[in-house]
């Protein structure tokens, strides 16, 4: 009997995931309207913030604490390309001139900062680090964002990442 069934259910079993297989394989669905192509992805303000400015903000902040000063010095550049790309995708956000005013506000202190990583000097980062996150706050202030207050890292929000310098 056993012998009769298994044919039989093995071809089901073929038929079965043959059918699966041509479900899976559809074609994507016409764009809407003839010839318009998908609009690109523009992130709000906010997300550039969150996504590229934040985080380059906290690990230097974190290298710094762990006087890492090559990693603060890579994180330092990584800050200002996040700065320089926020800028250019929304140089103007409602009445304010972003390209203007993260140049005129991030310049002085984060040359500051670069001096600090550069004398490798702890209490000098410090300071400059600090002046540079109230400088977040009070562009935060001046463009109607006072609730969002940028803090010095007091942990790591990155546990998969060693912030001491590397040993040789």
């Amino acid at each position: 009997m056993f012998a009769r069934v298994l044919p039989i259910a093995l071809l089901a079993a073929a038929i079965t995931l043959f059918v699966l297989g041509l479900g899976n394989a559809q074609t994507p669905p016409a764009p809407q309207g003839q010839g318009t192509a998908p609009q690109a992805y523009r992130p709000g303000l906010g997300d550039l913030m969150t996504m590229t400015v934040q985080p380059r903000h906290t690990k230097l902040g974190l290298a710094g604490q762990e006087k890492n000063w090559v990693y603060a010095a890579y994180e330092l550049h990584e800050l200002e390309e996040a700065f320089e790309r926020a800028a250019r995708v929304w140089p103007m956000y409602r009445k304010t001139n972003i390209a203007e005013l993260v140049v005129a506000t991030t310049k002085e202190p984060m040359e500051a900062v670069s001096q600090a990583i550069k004398a490798a000097d702890g209490p000098k980062f410090a300071e400059a680090y600090g002046r540079l996150t109230a400088t977040c706050n009070a562009c935060h202030q001046s463009t109607e964002r006072a609730m969002i207050v940028i803090q010095a890292p007091k942990t790591s929000p990155f546990p998969d990442q060693d912030f001491r310098s590397a040993k040789p």
